[in-house]
């Protein structure tokens, strides 16, 4: 990565940010834990990712134009969020930074900046009940 400035830049910017987000959510869709939290229509959901992403990752400031500030902890509080649930979260992460053409050593630098916030965003001790 060092010639690079930032792990945007690295993976190869936008069409590198939107293939994870297009290979995520169809995963997250089908994971029985983390289904039940995102709505129906989920293209909504997989823009702000995209913006959210292309932030946050060292790219344009998509997401704040837009939105404000992030607030990401606060946005995730009304939904029930335990270990389980980060856990599977990066898992359906890592398996869709895989279905992408960004090299593997980049790929673990990416899980490794969402793993704290993925745990930051915690607010339940207590799997939801069915």
């Amino acid at each position: 990565m060092s010639a690079y400035h930032t792990l945007f830049d690295a993976i190869g910017g936008e069409p590198a940010v939107r293939s994870i987000v297009e290979a995520f959510y169809p995963k997250v869709q089908e994971h029985e834990l983390l289904s039940p939290l995102f709505p129906e229509d989920i293209t909504p959901v997989m823009e702000k990712q995209f913006l959210f992403l292309t932030q946050f990752f060292g790219g344009p400031q998509l997401y704040s134009d837009r939105y404000g500030h992030p607030m990401m902890r606060a946005r995730h509080m009304p939904f029930p969020i335990d270990k389980q649930r980060a856990e599977a979260w990066l898992d359906c992460m890592r398996r869709a930074l895989q279905e992408t053409d960004i090299p593997p050593d980049l790929q673990i630098m990416l899980l490794e900046r969402l793993s704290g916030p993925a745990h930051h965003f915690i607010n339940t001790d207590e799997p939801e009940e069915a």
